[in-house]
């Protein structure tokens, strides 16, 4: 039994040390907000942030989160949505929305990290990609959380 800390509860969970901690968010502890992309840790689909750092899990074995923080989506705000998760909706973001978790933590760790990134800080930090194309409406709400 391997114990964990998500959204801030301890679990235990019985799982091989070297599985993708992304298999046991998802299929042991019911996460689906962390979705599988690519499996190699390129898409970004699956970013959760682990000790307040984004961090792809799908590539991460579960034994590298033991004594550390995870947060899912599910976790990124405690009672009201976060206030990317409005500017997401109130800039139209989503449009097949399957990335849009992933690129939501990766933008929250970076606002995180720099409350006032500029263009090129934006630009480095999310890479996360998104089929749809909407990383014009990805900047314009990560600037506007910025700014309130």
């Amino acid at each position: 039994m391997l114990k964990l800390n998500v959204n801030g509860k301890d679990v235990q969970v019985k799982a091989d040390s070297d599985t993708p901690l992304l298999w046991v968010l998802r299929e042991e502890l019911e996460y689906t907000g962390v979705k599988y992309g690519c499996g190699i840790a390129q898409c970004g689909a699956c970013t959760i942030h682990l000790d307040g750092a984004a961090v792809r899990c799908c590539v991460l074995p579960v034994s590298a989160a033991v004594g550390r923080k995870i947060t899912t989506i599910e976790g990124l705000a405690k009672q009201h949505p976060h206030k990317l998760q409005t500017l997401w909706i109130k800039h139209q973001v989503p449009q097949c929305g399957y990335c849009q978790s992933g690129m939501v933590m990766a933008a929250a760790a970076l606002l995180d990290a720099n409350p006032h990134p500029t263009d090129a800080d934006i630009d480095g930090a999310i890479t996360n990609i998104c089929r749809c194309g909407t990383y014009p409406r990805v900047k314009a709400a990560i600037k506007e959380a910025a700014q309130s």
